[in-house]
């Protein structure tokens, strides 16, 4: 026991770590680890397994508790002292014995209750991402997805075993998963419990390994479905599909499919909550008498009447323009930034109108023009 690394070491987290800061570390050193992305990497097989193992004792609010407190002592049930002589004790000692005196039964793996190898377990969660532009995002759309899980090997309908043959009770554990050893101790001789060698822990043996999933029951599968995206989603949002995910074993329910969602950038719009935002381009002649314009939104081109006199940078609202809010509650703003086109490559003849109306132009049309040059003059003290 004294090579085991600390659990809060493997995971990476401190041991002050929330749920959710070790959920996050398991998924992220999931991804690195996991032995469909490094075939054959004994050194990442063997990482992973040590995580795994980490996960399930820090995940657990009653095994992490004992963990603190007694740390491998209180989770695992090989956990036991070395050889030694001159105990003070006569006969064995079982250690559920000694547990289950101080702490009722069930502790650490030391008592007497024991886990069926062969009781159903929910498969683990599997994701994918889907992309999406910007206007599918906003209505919601249905989407057609390809993703890989495991599922339930077709061919030995899960059993493990080659078509027509089945797994048989394991004679070293008689079906029970765990063989029990004795250590002598300086308490005597100390009885424990560990998986069994044979079978794995899994209390059967399968002669015949079925020829497709290798005696797993489990294959891995490419598998597509449609499914609803719903409108209002946002960029990396997650979509749970329920029932997706990898196969269970044992009969057990299989786990979730976690889809990613990826909202393609749009050339006019912006989002922000549930906003949308938007710039327009006007003529100057536009933004100084007022005009008409046609201001696109997401649900197609709307009128607007710009006010006489608009300046740029002017930003007006379109109410209920916006991005639908998910679950049907209303629907945010469009919000419009006027900006004004200067032209280029005028004629002589719009050169000399432009500087006609320069010339006529009253102080009160160029109320900040001319405190711009008031103050130039009172810089230089002209």
């Amino acid at each position: 026991m004294a090579d085991k690394r600390d659990y809060y070491e493997v995971m990476g987290v401190p041991k002050n770590a929330t749920d959710a800061e070790i959920k996050k570390a398991y998924r992220k050193l999931a991804k690195k680890y996991h032995p469909d992305l490094n075939p054959g990497d004994k050194a990442a097989e063997a990482k992973f397994k040590e995580l795994n193992e980490a996960y399930e004792v820090l995940s657990d609010k009653d095994k992490r508790a004992r963990y603190d407190q007694f740390g491998h002592a209180g989770v695992d049930p090989n956990f036991g002292g070395g050889t030694g002589g001159g105990s003070p004790f006569t006969g064995d000692i079982d250690l559920g014995d000694i547990f289950d005196s101080f702490f009722g039964g069930g502790f650490g793996g030391f008592g007497r209750r024991t886990v069926n190898p062969n009781a159903p377990r929910r498969g683990s969660d599997t994701e994918t991402t889907v992309n999406i532009s910007f206007e599918e995002a906003a209505k919601g759309c249905k989407k057609t997805i390809t993703f890989q899980k495991i599922d339930t090997c077709d061919i030995c309908g899960g059993s493990g075993a080659e078509k027509g043959t089945s797994a048989r009770t394991c004679p070293n554990c008689n079906g029970t998963g765990q063989v029990r050893i004795s250590q002598r101790t300086p308490f005597g001789v100390v009885q424990t419990s560990r998986s069994c060698d044979r079978c794995g822990g899994t209390g059967r043996v399968i002669d015949t390994p079925c020829s497709a999933c290798g005696g797993k029951g489990r294959v891995r599968k490419s598998k597509t479905i449609e499914i609803n995206i719903p409108a209002g989603i946002d960029n990396e949002q997650i979509l749970n599909v329920g029932g997706q995910g990898n196969a269970g074993s044992n009969g057990g329910p299989a786990g979730d499919l976690h889809v990613y969602v990826n909202v393609r950038p749009h050339p006019i719009f912006e989002r922000r909550g549930n906003d949308v935002w938007c710039e327009v381009p006007i003529t100057f002649t536009q933004a100084a008498l007022g005009a008409e314009v046609v201001v696109p939104t997401i649900d197609g081109r709307v009128s607007y009447q710009v006010r006489e006199g608009t300046q740029p940078g002017d930003v007006f609202k379109l109410k209920g323009k916006g991005i639908p809010r998910i679950g049907g509650h209303g629907r945010g703003d469009q919000y419009v930034r006027m900006t004004i086109e200067v032209p280029k490559n005028l004629s002589p003849r719009q050169k000399s109108l432009l500087q006609d109306f320069d010339n006529v132009a009253e102080d009160k049309n160029y109320q900040k023009r001319k405190s711009f040059f008031d103050k130039i003059k009172d810089m230089f003290g002209e």
